[in-house]
């Protein structure tokens, strides 16, 4: 049986990176989900917004991932936003307790804007008023 997994990754602007994922994060599909978040942070992103949207499972693996990212990464003044609104997914969160230590907002224009970066990929920093 094929599990359903898809994932990629861009970066957004010079600080902060996206990773998305579809389908269900495993055992078997979190050393991928794990190599794109790590290859931003070692690319010296200092923000890493994690979508997960379309995220139909997720599992201790793939929790273990999100905390090492976490930790790294606020270790260095960064920040991992998750971007979810799967009952499934939260619930998990929730049930860990991680929904209090991970920073998660309801879709990934919210975790831009967490970031103040807009969903376009500039920055919304410093710009003008009218």
């Amino acid at each position: 049986m094929a599990v359903d997994f898809s994932a990629w990754d861009e970066q957004v602007d010079d600080t902060t990176h996206l990773v998305a994922v579809r389908g269900e994060i495993d055992l078997f599909t979190a050393p991928e989900f794990k190599e794109r978040i790590n290859g931003a942070i070692d690319a010296g992103r200092d923000a890493v917004v994690v979508d997960l949207m379309a995220t139909t499972f997720i599992d201790s693996s793939s929790l273990g991932v999100l905390i090492s990212a976490h930790r790294r990464l606020t270790g260095r003044d960064g920040r991992l936003v998750i971007a979810c609104d799967v009952v499934a997914v939260l619930n998990t969160f929730k049930i860990t307790g991680l929904d209090s230590v991970l920073e998660i907002t309801k879709d990934r224009d919210a975790a831009m804007a967490a970031l103040g970066t807009e969903p376009d990929g500039s920055s919304g920093r410093g710009a003008a008023a009218a």
